[in-house]
């Protein structure tokens, strides 16, 4: 935006307010890697399925900071939350001494993508000399805003590294975690991944791939116009069965998928394996410019080591055929490790009103960041690759 215009905050309480050419133009600008999670296509897929709405919890305030022309210099998705639900950066524990100490935590200010633990711009900002001002100007919207509705606080989650940087030197909490991702490192092919790593670690991945499929399971990558209801049938129903079980209610509703398939077919591929002419596993992915996003998977058999085949190595072999960066495997999970995604920072800041609570906080964040690099450092011991070509010799036993 130019100095001689004035910066406007204008709230919408849904993305359909917003033109897509618009949002994305902030969002996903022309050469940038292309993050497929803040897109107009996804969030008001999230939006009109009834997935993301203020029945589940997640009401729309998404803030577009606009010059006196209208033009949008900026945005950022932005939810009214009454709970901590599908954020996966937990600060349940926060809303518990607040409350504890006679305050109220709820609502709060979100800035995330809604059931979404990959990391990814939160404030919408093309590149060019007045980015940070705009940064800037869209934390002051939101936190005037957050002002005035009296919410206890703000939070911006699974944030690029360079944007928690910004938002830490203008006074927001800075918070880390880690995730496990993998890194391509120029493998021209899945046993050319397998040669970069330690002799044991190499034999368990090859025992893994084979048990996954010894009972006549097959594997399918699916994605753009072969993508079908049927196959959005068959793997909403994996999603309910293993949602049900690990969290009581999925997130996501049926229309979801059938929109991100109509909608984000070129981003999207589904690793579905078969047995016995019907479809049992699969496993949901996003393309990005850079990176695979893991999503969600689900299962109706059980099959030794299929979880690792259909969402760990069949996403590093997508990644290599593609010439992907890494995969972003989702949240959690040190198993990851032993299958060649190492660990890696997640970044989240935050605004919080009541100036004891936010010193209380922040004292927390110092101790947690120390933790987190430890944690780092530790499993970093841990990596399964080759150390030097001695191991190449090596026999352990599996």
């Amino acid at each position: 935006m130019g100095d001689s215009e004035q910066a406007i905050i204008r709230i919408v309480d849904s993305i359909g307010a917003v033109a897509p050419e618009r949002w994305d133009a902030c969002a996903n600008p022309p050469g940038a890697p292309a993050n497929p999670f803040v897109s107009h296509a996804f969030l008001a897929s999230l939006e009109e399925s009834g997935s993301a709405t203020r029945r589940t919890g997640w009401l729309p305030q998404h803030s577009l900071l606009e010059d006196d022309q209208g033009n949008l210099a900026g945005c950022m998705p932005l939810y009214l939350k009454n709970h901590s639900r599908g954020e996966y950066v937990f600060d349940h524990g926060w809303a518990n001494a607040f409350e504890n100490a006679g305050g109220r935590y709820y609502p709060k200010l979100q800035c995330s993508v809604p059931f979404t633990p990959a990391s990814g711009p939160r404030l919408l900002v093309p590149q060019g000399p007045g980015r940070e001002a705009a940064e800037e100007a869209l934390i002051a919207g939101a936190v005037e805003y957050g002002n005035r509705l009296g919410v206890s606080s703000l939070h911006l989650t699974f944030l690029p590294e360079r944007q928690w940087a910004h938002l830490g030197k203008i006074g927001l909490l800075q918070r880390t975690d880690q995730q496990f991702h993998w890194h391509n490192r120029g493998y021209s092919s899945f046993d050319d991944f397998l040669a970069d790593l330690s002799s044991r670690k190499r034999k368990m991945i090859r025992k893994e791939r084979e048990r996954a499929l010894e009972n006549g399971v097959t594997v399918e990558w699916i994605t753009g116009g072969d993508l079908t209801e049927d196959h959005w049938d068959a793997f909403f129903a994996f999603y309910m069965d293993t949602g049900a079980r690990k969290w009581g209610t999925p997130y996501l509703t049926r229309e979801f998928f059938s929109l991100i398939g109509e909608r984000m077919a070129a981003q999207t591929l589904l690793i579905m394996t078969k047995r016995n002419g019907r479809y049992i596993a699969g496993a949901l992915n996003f393309i990005g410019g850079d990176a695979l996003y893991g999503r969600n998977w689900g299962c109706l058999e059980h099959h030794p080591f299929l979880h690792f085949e259909c969402c760990y190595y069949q996403a590093i072999d997508f990644a290599i055929n593609h010439g992907l960066a890494r995969v972003e495997a989702g949240a959690q999970g040190e198993h990851k490790l032993a299958r060649g995604y190492m660990p890696s920072r997640t970044y989240s800041a935050h605004w919080i009103a009541n100036a004891s609570f936010r010193d209380a906080v922040d004292e927390y964040l110092s101790r947690e960041r120390q933790h987190v690099d430890r944690d780092i450092a530790v499993l970093g011991e841990y990596a399964p690759f080759r150390h030097d070509d001695s191991d190449e010799h090596k026999e352990d036993d599996f």
